[in-house]
């Protein structure tokens, strides 16, 4: 994938750049985010849904190097339909992500907040995080014991699973044996690979940077279905109508946003952003946007955004 730099037309709140990189080597990737400890052990109690400290305004010095640069470093993905994307006319970021970290860099820097989006695909968000090349990570990324040992997280903002999608007139219906054999694409880095190596179906897994990509191999015919989380799938779905999804879901992703694990004080502060993003109701900040991107293919949402639930 080559290396591209846009710098974007201001939005009408919000200053952008945004930089796609180059998917480095594994080897590279290592060298550029030096030395990285060894996973901790986790613990057996790790529950995800309580895995993040209570907000807090208190600026801490992850708050003081943001505003002392000037502009929130954030990590997304620009190629997920809903969730993150460049709208055709303005060619600025948009989606369901796109939106929340706004209102983190504006409660951060204030309404004129500056924004740099890094997309990135999903091997390289861990390395990147405890490298310091981003601030915070908004890109449906899944909250896991595992991860839980390399970066912190906040509190939950989303909630979904994986489920699989493939074309019209596929004799996969479902999450079992018709899968044997067969193809089924995933992002390198995602925790869909965990769910597929122990599912006993005899499917053959086959990875790529991203699910866009994964969408690229399914209309190719190379691959015989996606697995994905159905917030991802639905977009997908939604740019093809030719495809479909099928079976039930199969699991529960809870997204929260990414950060250093030495960040307590943004993890805080960030976590008292969610707090505000959350409240009103039906009027809230996270309903509007869910409502705006989401409920043309998700549905309507009549339980409103999840509950927050702390470690402390």
């Amino acid at each position: 994938m080559a290396l591209v730099s846009l710098l974007l037309v201001a939005a009408p709140a919000t200053a952008v750049t945004t930089e796609r990189p180059a998917a480095p080597s594994e080897s590279a990737r290592n060298k550029a985010a030096g030395p990285v400890a060894a996973p901790a052990a986790r613990a057996p109690s790790c529950d995800p849904r309580r895995a993040s400290p209570r907000p807090s305004r208190v600026d801490g010095p992850a708050v003081r190097r943001i505003r002392e640069r000037g502009h929130l470093v954030a990590g997304v993905d620009l190629n997920s339909h809903l969730w993150g994307s460049r709208d055709p006319y303005t060619r600025q970021p948009v989606g369901f992500d796109v939106d929340l970290v706004r209102a983190i860099a504006r409660d951060i820097l204030g309404p004129k907040a500056t924004v740099r989006f890094v997309s990135m695909p999903p091997g390289q968000r861990i390395a990147r995080l405890q490298a310091r090349q981003v601030d915070v990570i908004v890109r449906t990324m899944s909250i896991t014991c595992d991860r839980l040992a390399d970066v912190a997280f906040s509190s939950v903002y989303f909630e979904t699973g994986h489920r699989l999608l493939v074309p019209e007139g596929s004799p996969v219906t479902g999450f079992d044996e018709r899968l044997r054999g067969r193809r089924v694409c995933l992002g390198k880095g995602s925790s869909a690979a965990e769910l597929l190596r122990t599912s006993g179906t005899g499917a053959r897994a086959v990875e790529t940077a991203s699910h866009l990509d994964c969408l690229v191999e399914l209309q190719q015919g190379k691959v015989d279905a996606i697995l994905t989380h159905a917030t991802l799938a639905a977009g997908l779905a939604a740019q093809d109508p030719t495809l479909r999804l099928v079976g039930p879901r199969l699991d529960t992703a809870l997204y929260g946003v990414a950060m250093n694990k030495d960040d307590t004080d943004l993890v805080r502060r960030v976590n008292a952003v969610l707090e505000d993003y959350r409240k009103g109701g039906a009027r809230s900040p996270w309903m509007a946007s869910y409502d705006k991107w989401l409920a043309p293919t998700l549905g309507p949402r009549p339980q409103g955004p999840p509950r927050a639930e702390y470690a402390d």
